[in-house]
């Protein structure tokens, strides 16, 4: 897997590439992933909401036999503007010390089928050849 991060373009201004090369063997997708906890609860805040999110795709990707170093791209939904720096501050967390960050889109909706959910996070992850 190699970043994509052309010196003639701006360089990213947050924990992701521009592109991903990778020659893969398998891919792994997975649904949107909401805030929801086994338990069924929904914290409130998007932080808490994204930690959520991010650790049931953990759980997918440990279910494939893959981790978050294998994640290509990522692509997050937040309800509102002000839910993107929590969302950004669990993302980080989550990405701290993978050697070649994703691929990654955030945008902005306007809800999803709860009201209480204010983030969304997928994932394309790719086991190299």
């Amino acid at each position: 897997m190699k970043a994509l991060n052309p010196d003639s373009i701006a360089p990213p201004f947050a924990a992701y590439s521009h592109g991903i090369d990778v020659t893969a063997r398998r891919l792994v997708a997975t649904s949107g992933q909401l805030g929801l906890a086994a338990d069924g609860s929904i914290p409130e805040g998007a932080e808490a909401q994204a930690d959520i999110c991010l650790a049931n795709i953990d759980a997918i990707l440990a279910e494939a036999g893959l981790d978050r170093t294998h994640i290509i791209r990522l692509n997050a939904f937040v309800t509102g503007r002000e839910h993107m720096a929590g969302y950004m501050v669990a993302r980080d967390r989550y990405l701290a010390g993978v050697p070649v960050l994703p691929a990654s889109t955030l945008v902005i909706v306007s809800g999803f089928t709860r009201p209480e959910f204010v983030v969304e996070i997928e994932v394309l992850a790719a086991e190299s050849a």
